[in-house]
């Protein structure tokens, strides 16, 4: 859904559409509260009386001048004029609604009028005929038009109670805005549904449709004509399956849903506090969220929907379970006791035909149905439940016995997880299972399968016959030149390998020093990445640092990935790319960023991440607008994944990793606001009982190193701990440690040193959490933040100690002590943060050099 977003706010022109970039979670219907348009005063009236009219070049406007109406063209198209509403500030780079959307005017004639019968009319002024009508019935001698400051158009009667009898929030067009209803009214067949645009430039109904539908539970869908394109996933009472973060991830609105004999209907109300926000369906399908930001008198686009490419509609086909986070290449795998229907097209990763089960179920007579089980396949997007059965009343134990005693029955899940235990109420499902797909945090399905050992006992009888035939076969046959070709075909890839990896890994005549010779690489062919970023195109880069640029591209079966391209000729860049290659293959760890592969093509060298949606940390808690973006309980998870991704870097996997660049901008976010750390191309490696290190090359970024790694090239563990501590500060008080001076202080430790000092730590708090912050973690983390930043390492926590802290509000604190207010000036040989590697997923790293 798509409100008309332009370029050319001179004039009555509509424009092309905003781009999205990070917001986790929200369904469909979602907008906003909106803050009063500034120089929105002194011009028209917000009424239309009976007798009134408004023609070309004239407008209603709301009381508080946050909404007008009125006649405009698209960009670009002078030859049609459509009757629209759209948000004041922006004028119509926000067209929300839009009355004659398929029967536009050739002129500037057009009149709005209020007929007889007390419907609006639309008229052609030459020729007299009705362009578009509310076709309102039941009025009485005297109605009125009013715009309201929500963005509603109502028509009423002027008598006392004012009866509406026609508003345009319920025949929404590709916008949803605050206190409108997305759904539908079983009881009278009403529908509230968004309907993209044609074309950026064209506001005629387009292909693409949002509805509830409610066939089984409910279910937010977009179809394409009469296709299914995505799915939010079924209601469970809390929010939709697919998107299990939303109700505590995003604080712009607060969710009303209504699930009940006489509608089925979802809204978004607004927040005081937020900024007006709005909900689309744009031409393409895609739902996305703007917030207007009043400062750059701008519109921000985040993409809600699609994630991914397992949000396609069934792209795994019927009990395929689709995995975006896995670090293989196929995205579709088959649920356990399946197998791919068509293992051709699954070789050449067409997966859309599905999976079909290894043994029949035997449900049938004389309790035969007692032979089956269930598998229960865990954290996902429950399937369509178009084909599926609800019975609100049942137990998950009832809902495991109603299943079995039904032949048809393939599958079963709690229909409502409100409360504590299994959930309640039961969905059943019959037939195929489509469009499953992991989630994280997502619900347990249990899905039917034929006992273990009827399984087990056909496949030893299949086994007796055919095994012996075939080894029979291959021995009197083809067995030794089978075995001979394989030989010399594994010496010639082992080969070619190893030579790839020596030149990559730079030790063709020197010892690895980063670790085994036996690391298995991902690599990826130069053609395949120049393709994927349409030839490195500047409208895919992403960013760029000091160790080259950063393209989005698209590998594969659609996988979104981050590409970055080391700079030819740079030293530093082919010791980072070395540093990321190797571990890469030693690390996996939800909280680390994911190197899916790696090219080494002449002198290009090349490094594939997986994509993040919500970019890095930096771009939500130092924008004024974006911080909003970020509660304190979405804050105070990204404070303990951060330290748990360390706690695994410093103690829990096989080797040591000193990371020694974190900061905000090295912080990257998934689609559900989870932090992963990125950037391990300055990293460093312990082995042994080896506990610190020094080094003449100081790597890092101000503000951010230990002092003793900035003065003295000492580093360890407790390096990374008291970049940990300074990140935790800035998350808390959405200020930057890099800043000069703040309220006469040095920098940001000093300041929050003052305040705890003086008990005053909550005031170090960002006015955006004002609602959301529990003070008791608040206070938590601002003196763990304190004791990481202790001027000595030996007193400063181990990552261990830390996440106990975070995890345990049982756990005494220590009492910090005051830490260096370290003043960083710049030198000669010597850089300051790479301002430039923030602006995109990927961070390219700054080198400081040695003094």
């Amino acid at each position: 859904m798509l409100c008309l977003l332009g370029k050319d706010k001179s004039s009555l022109m509509a424009a092309p559409t905003i781009k999205f970039t990070n917001l986790p979670l929200l369904i469909l219907p979602i907008l906003l509260h909106f803050h009063r348009a500034s120089g929105a005063g002194g011009i028209a009236s917000d009424t239309l009386n009976n007798g009134g009219n408004i023609t070309d070049g004239e407008t209603l406007v709301s009381a508080g001048g946050s909404f007008t109406l009125g006649f405009f063209s698209p960009a670009g198209v002078l030859t049609k004029r459509y009757l629209g509403i759209w948000f004041t500030a922006s004028g119509v780079d926000a067209v929300c609604w839009v009355a004659n959307r398929d029967t536009p005017l050739n002129n500037t004639s057009g009149v709005l009028v209020i007929g007889t019968g007390g419907s609006l009319l639309l008229v052609d002024g030459p020729r007299g005929q009705t362009a578009w009508s509310s076709n309102t019935t039941g009025a009485s001698a005297s109605t009125v038009a009013q715009l309201l400051d929500s963005g509603n158009l109502v028509v009423s009667e002027k008598s006392s109670g004012r009866r509406v009898l026609w508003q345009s929030f319920d025949h929404p067009s590709n916008t949803l805005l605050a206190g409108m209803k997305f759904g539908k009214s079983l009881k009278t067949g009403a529908e509230w549904s968004l309907t993209s645009w044609r074309a950026q430039d064209d506001p005629a109904t387009g292909d693409y449709r949002r509805v509830m539908d409610t066939k089984g539970l409910p279910d937010i869908v977009t179809w394409h004509g009469n296709v299914k394109k995505y799915r939010a996933g079924p209601w469970n009472g809390r929010w939709f399956s697919g998107l299990p973060d939303m109700a505590s991830d995003f604080r712009l609105f607060s969710v009303q849903m209504v699930n009940g004999p006489d509608e089925v209907t979802y809204a978004l109300n607004s927040i005081a506090v937020s900024p007006f926000s709005r909900v689309m369906l744009d031409e393409v399908g895609a739902v996305k969220v703007l917030v207007w930001i009043t400062a750059s008198q701008e519109w921000r686009t985040f993409p809600w929907l699609p994630r991914d490419v397992c949000d396609e509609y069934a792209s795994c086909g019927a009990f395929g379970l689709c995995n975006v986070d896995t670090a293989s290449t196929p995205l579709c795998s088959c649920v356990e006791g399946f197998s791919p229907m068509n293992r051709s097209q699954w070789s050449r990763r067409e997966s859309s035909s599905g999976c079909q089960r290894d043994v029949k179920l035997e449900c049938g007579g004389n309790g035969a149905a007692a032979t089956d089980r269930f598998t229960v396949v865990r954290s996902v997007k429950l399937p369509d439940t178009d084909n599926a059965t609800v019975d609100m009343s049942a137990t998950l134990e009832q809902c495991r016995a109603m299943c079995l005693a039904n032949c048809s029955c393939v599958a079963y899940a709690p229909a409502d997880i409100r409360g504590d235990g299994d959930g309640s109420g039961c969905v059943m499902w019959k037939d195929d299972i489509v469009d499953l797909r992991y989630v994280e945090n997502g619900q347990d399905l249990y899905v039917r399968l034929a006992k273990v050992e009827s399984a087990t006992r056909k496949g030893k009888t299949v086994a007796k016959i055919v095994l012996p035939v075939m080894a029979s076969v291959l021995v009197v046959t083809a067995a030794g030149m089978y075995l001979i070709w394989i030989c010399k075909l594994r010496g010639k890839r082992r080969q070619s390998k190893d030579i790839l990896k020596k030149a990559i890994l730079g030790y063709s005549n020197a010892p690895n020093e980063l670790g085994d010779e036996n690391i298995e690489l991902p690599f990826v062919s130069f053609g395949d990445i120049a393709a994927a970023t349409n030839n490195f195109s500047a409208d895919n880069m992403l960013g760029q640092g000091g160790f080259g640029k950063v393209y989005k591209g698209t590998l594969g079966q659609n996988i979104e990935v981050a590409i970055k391209r080391l700079g030819q000729g740079s030293g530093q860049g082919v010791e980072e790319f070395r540093n990321e290659v190797v571990l890469i293959a030693k690390l996996q760890h939800r909280n680390l960023v994911r190197l899916l592969g790696c090219c080494i093509h002449g002198d290009e060298k090349l490094l594939i991440y997986e994509f993040l949606p919500n970019k890095s940390l930096d771009f939500f808690i130092f924008d004024a607008a974006n911080k909003y973006l970020l509660d304190w309980p979405t804050r105070f998870k990204i404070i303990k994944g951060i330290s748990r991704g360390l706690l695994y870097l410093h103690q829990d996997s096989r080797l040591t990793i000193i990371h020694r660049d974190l900061k905000p901008s090295n912080i990257l976010l998934d689609a559900d606001m989870n932090p992963k750390i990125s950037d391990f191309g300055m990293a460093r490696i312990f082995g042994g009982n080896q506990q610190e290190a020094n080094t003449n090359r100081v790597v890092g970024t101000y503000g951010y190193m230990s002092p003793e790694y900035a003065m003295d090239g000492a580093f360890s563990v407790k390096s990374d701990t008291y970049s940990f501590g300074v990140i935790v500060l800035e998350i808390i008080s959405g200020l930057k440690i890099t800043l000069t001076r703040y309220k006469g202080f040095p920098n940001l430790l000093a300041y929050a040193w003052s305040l705890w000092i003086d008990g005053k730590s909550m005031d170090l708090v960002d006015s955006s959490l004002a609602k959301s912050c529990s003070r008791t973690e608040a206070l938590r983390c601002i003196q763990i933040g304190l004791l990481c930043v202790q001027d000595n390492p030996n007193y400063r926590p181990l990552m261990s100690s830390v996440v106990t802290m975070l995890e345990n509000e049982s756990t005494p604190l220590s009492v910090p002590k005051q830490p260096v207010y370290f003043s960083y000036t710049g030198t000669q040989g010597t850089t300051g943060e790479n301002t430039s590697s923030s602006v995109n997923n990927m961070t390219l790293s700054t080198v400081l050099e040695g003094r």
